[in-house]
């Protein structure tokens, strides 16, 4: 059994000795954090577009997804809306958002299902969530129910690793990653991962937060999904792919997994580490030319649907 999924008795939390020791690669100190982080940021427009979209109609056997930014997606099939780690803050405390969402609160359809990966605050951003109009169900990790109570939901359901929930002709299943999943320094308890989403013979996974890790290979020999939702930035330095992937490596997931498609996410929205914002999309670009997988890639616009 995985440590991470079923922990044991834990010895005593030491006591942060500083700014670096609560990051969990003992990343930057605060005054390279201030600068790269939040200075740089703060003196960049912001871009993008916030758009008015045009939903699908879909037939029964198709899905659309529309890209909010960040790790945020709406997924849509005929009978069913899902929002995946619903992000619309243009701040995230110090950290400023430097491309509008895709679209609005306001122009989101019903949503009947919202799935959050893990507690981190830009991919459970409770205002947000708040804001939805009366989401029915929630689902995340084990030990994120608490933080969910007051957000509206009509039913909360945690799952542990390779637990799955099911409902009308629908299934969630959470499944593992390499990453973390506590929300402050106390809260170690709470879980972490991506979820496969499957629906009429349909199947999406998001990722979540995860470093590269022999897990990916697991997921495609017992799910083989056919969409793959794969965090592309918050990479260098390199000490930062002990939780998250660049390009080079969601390519290997992508392969691991055995999907069809390939939809790159986590980039463009927040500086969260040192490689230029613009850089992963390129590089991604790049590797997949060489690997002639190009027709595989779909990089998507914020606040577009396309149908998969």
């Amino acid at each position: 059994m995985n440590r991470e999924n079923n922990p044991g008795p834990k010895s005593p939390r030491r006591i942060p000795r500083s700014f670096r020791d609560l990051t969990p690669s003992n990343h930057f100190n605060p005054r390279t954090f201030f600068r790269e982080m939040v200075w740089k940021a703060w003196l960049t427009p912001r871009t993008g577009t916030t758009k008015t979209p045009a939903f699908p109609r879909l037939e029964a056997d198709e899905l659309a997804l529309t890209w909010i930014g960040h790790a945020s997606f709406l997924v849509q099939f005929p009978d069913l809306n899902v929002l995946i780690d619903p992000n619309f803050a243009n701040w995230l405390f110090l950290l400023k958002r430097l491309r509008h969402p895709g679209l609005r609160i306001d122009d989101l359809p019903p949503i009947d299902l919202v799935l959050l990966t893990h507690a981190h605050f830009d991919h459970f951003h409770k205002p947000s969530i708040r804001r939805l109009p009366s989401p029915r169900i929630g689902i995340m990790p084990w030990g994120c129910g608490s933080l969910a109570k007051t957000l509206g939901f009509s039913r909360i359901v945690e799952l542990r690793w390779w637990e799955s929930f099911s409902c009308d002709n629908w299934k969630v299943t959470l499944v593992p990653a390499r990453h973390w999943g506590a929300r402050t320094i106390r809260d170690e308890h709470r879980g972490y991962g991506g979820f496969i989403l499957e629906r009429n013979g349909r199947s999406i996974y998001h990722a979540g937060d995860s470093a590269y890790f022999e897990g990916f290979a697991e997921i495609g020999k017992r799910q083989a999904p056919e969409v793959a939702l794969l965090p592309i930035g918050a990479y260098y330095p390199d000490t930062f792919r002990n939780v998250h992937m660049g390009p080079d490596e969601a390519i290997r997931a992508f392969h691991d997994l055995k999907s069809r498609w390939f939809v790159p996410m986590h980039y463009g929205s927040f500086k969260l580490s040192f490689e230029a914002i613009d850089e992963p999309p390129r590089w991604l670009r790049e590797l997949a030319d060489a690997a002639e997988m190009s027709h595989r890639l779909r990089i998507l616009d914020e606040g577009v649907p396309e149908k998969f």
